[in-house]
């Protein structure tokens, strides 16, 4: 799974507009009269981020600045005697607080990808100020009557389709974020607000403490029995580096996940199951039960504010799906489709199982192991079987090529860009015409200071400003598996859909092409920003596409037809069980943010509750997802999970034109450029989809893709 960090709210200008600033800032005494490097001219190629000469220590000074800055242009709009105007009171707004939210997005993603202790404690002292900033920026009633008066009088036949949205986005914004409410309740309002951006960091520091504080230490070599070569050299290496004899396996993906697909030992992977699925729910420091009823009642107390019932109904007002209603409606249409597949699949792993000698009901930490050994048996392949012929490097290519096919992108490494960590590659990326367009970063291998999974973010985010048009730095991290002092980092069929996810995002950012940051490259509806990412991943089960990447590392000899033919004949093996368990996902958190007062019970009984219908097989005793399901409690897909689902509609429904014209067909691709990726949010996504489509989307190339259907 992936995350964008990003608030549909006024925070949005701050954290992830990123727009560069290039002012130079006089000497802080506290910095011996020394350049502070985040405030001063950046002297990198491109203007980009100087993390060679940034330390923790610069942040404070720098955002002290930044916020006095910010505060002075919101006060020049306030007392601007003029009478308020599109220009001088959107715009202006607009274009506010640009260094400030270029500094938080460094912060922040460092946070993400390049965290310790010093990190994080400037996030949790920071996060709160940025709060407060947005409170006296939203609950301006001066400024907002200036916003106000420009919605009401301005003629919007004079003003093209974005600065319409813009207009509507900015007075919509101010009023989700408490503009028009009383005196007492904007009190209130702030601090709600200001605890959640405490707790939520709280949150996140505990998922990645948890994480990382877990190891599955084996000194026995009997205990590494059915695990592949390459697994067991690396956690050789795991344990080399943390000074240990023997193996150490980690609850991070690229170790956790072959370890449940291969172990013989069932009580070991039953002991590393349960540590993954307690996380953050252990009566500890890093506990974060009472922390997420804390989350969920502030955020109804938010969305009661404004005015509606629910945190759900508050947020879904703003998205393709409306209300909860719908939401449920779609789930529940899922879950009628789905349920049966799964159901059998299971009952195929269990069958299978029996023949294995397993007397006893499939569990948890059962799942992949058996399921692994049944797809080989079924279509004589597994992870094992392909993972030599994916060299990421190799990926990397392949994933270059089709953007070039695509949209006639290249892509050039920079080693003169500094980065933050040895492990991250710089690119620049050029049009077909030759004209730059991004940097790009790629960050590939999981380390201590990185949260699980993977994710695209920006540093910098497109947008137009006197003439120029200002490009983006886009950053796509990841948690692959790393490679081994004998071999290079040879990764697995699903990490390279990882990597075509991602690498849709960036393309959405890359080719964002609009005036406003607000509305550039992914700042569109949480529910139709997964589509550019879903969509990507189509051609990874495309032959001609395979045949770029998939190419023996040893020998470099092409992965033979018949292997290749394999992996796409085993697509929709245990298709049901997947769509099935991604709903439970999205009925948890739909119950959360439905609530109407707040929970004050127990966690693992409510999520049960939420996911009754989607149960295929039962969770162990003590088990629940929710502590650490940073997704819908801090990455901003809270009533919003049901997106992946979502997304996925939209996305096979888009790609049945490329199978029809051709998978790399340019006139297509243009089309989907020019209606989808180079649009971002300056026009409702369904009119945007349309206009790609010349349709609304069908749910039946969904269904046919997954095998629910012929």
């Amino acid at each position: 799974m992936h995350k964008i960090k990003r608030e549909n709210v006024m925070k949005t200008r701050l954290i992830f507009i990123g727009l560069m600033v290039l002012v130079i800032f006089g000497c802080s005494k506290n910095e011996n009269k020394m350049k502070n490097p985040l405030l001063s001219k950046y002297e990198t190629p491109f203007n980009t981020i100087p993390f060679d000469k940034i330390k923790a220590e610069n942040f404070a000074p720098a955002f002290d600045t930044a916020f006095g800055i910010a505060r002075a242009e919101i006060d020049s709009i306030v007392k601007n005697t003029a009478k308020p105007t599109f220009k001088n009171t959107i715009v202006a707004l607009e274009e506010n607080g640009e260094l400030l939210s270029n500094l938080y997005s460094i912060l922040s993603n460092l946070n993400m990808a390049e965290t310790d202790s010093n990190i994080q404690a400037l996030v949790r002292d920071i996060s709160p100020r940025l709060t407060e900033y947005s409170n006296d920026l939203t609950l301006n009633p001066e400024l907002f009557a200036k916003v106000k008066a420009v919605y009401e009088t301005v003629d919007t036949s004079k003003l093209t389709k974005e600065q319409q949205m813009l207009l509507d986005k900015t007075f919509k914004d101010f009023v989700r974020n408490g503009a028009n409410l009383s005196d007492s309740a904007k009190i209130e309002f702030r601090a709600v607000t200001k605890e959640l951006s405490e707790i939520s960091t709280k949150f996140n520091d505990n998922v990645l403490a948890e994480t990382n504080a877990f190891t599955l230490h084996i000194t026995d070599s009997t205990e590494l029995s059915g695990l592949p070569s390459d697994v067991i050299k690396a956690a050789a290496e795991e344990a080399e580096h943390r000074k240990l004899k023997g193996w150490v396996f980690t609850l991070k993906f690229p170790s956790y996940d072959p370890f449940m697909k291969n172990s013989d030992r069932r009580d070991l992977r039953q002991k590393l199951s349960i540590a993954y699925n307690t996380r953050c729910l252990k009566d500890n420091a890093n506990d974060n039960r009472e922390i997420i009823k804390r989350i969920s009642a502030l955020r109804l107390k938010q969305a009661n504010l404004i005015g509606y019932p629910t945190y759900a109904s508050f947020i879904l007002s703003e998205r393709m799906a409306e209300t909860p209603d719908k939401v449920y409606s779609f789930l529940n249409e899922l879950l009628k489709a789905s349920k049966p597949f799964a159901q059998k699949d299971l009952a195929d792993v269990t069958a299978f199982s029996k023949t294995l000698g397993a007397n006893f009901d499939i569990a948890g930490w059962d799942w992949s192991y058996y399921s692994e050994k049944l797809k080989k048996q079924k279509f004589d392949i597994n992870d094992e079987d392909t993972r030599p012929y994916f060299k990421l490097e190799n990926v990397q290519k392949g994933v270059f090529e089709l953007a070039n096919r695509l949209y006639g992108l290249t892509f050039k490494e920079n080693k003169d860009i500094p980065v933050y960590n040895p492990d991250v590659k710089a690119f620049e990326v050029y049009d077909k015409n030759a004209k730059f367009l991004a940097i790009l970063y790629l960050d590939f291998f999981p380390r201590q200071g990185k949260q699980q999974g993977a994710w695209m973010t920006e540093y910098i985010g497109q947008h137009k400003k006197n003439g120029i048009d200002y490009r983006p730095q886009i950053a796509l991290v990841f948690n692959f598996t790393k490679p081994t002092k004998e071999k290079p980092s040879l990764i697995t069929y699903y990490e390279v859909r990882t990597f075509l996810h991602e690498f849709g995002h960036s393309l959405h950012g890359m080719l964002s092409n609009v005036n406003y940051s607000s509305l550039a490259g992914t700042n569109v509806y949480r529910d139709f920003v997964e589509l550019p990412s879903q969509f990507m991943e189509n051609w990874a089960d495309e032959k001609q596409w395979l045949d770029l990447v998939a190419f023996h590392y040893v020998t470099g000899e092409k992965m033979p037809d018949i292997l290749l033919q394999k992996i796409i004949n085993s697509k929709n093996f245990n298709s049901g069980y997947f769509i099935v368990r991604q709903l439970s996902f999205g009925f948890t958190d739909m119950a959360w943010f439905t609530l109407t007062q707040p929970y004050s019970g127990d966690i693992i009984s409510f999520e049960q509750k939420a996911i009754t219908n989607t149960v295929i097989i039962p969770d162990a005793a003590g088990i629940a997802r929710s502590t650490a399901f940073n997704h819908i409690f801090t990455w901003g897909y809270s009533a919003g999970y049901y997106g992946y689902l979502w997304a996925n509609v939209l996305d096979a429904d888009a790609f049945s034109v490329f199978k029809k014209n051709g998978i790399f067909d340019k006139k297509t691709a243009q089309s989907f450029r020019d209606n989808i990726l180079s649009k971002g949010g300056t026009e409702k996504p369904m009119d945007l989809y349309k206009k790609f489509r010349g349709q609304e989307p069908s749910i039946e190339p969904f269904l046919i893709r997954n095998g629910f259907k012929k």
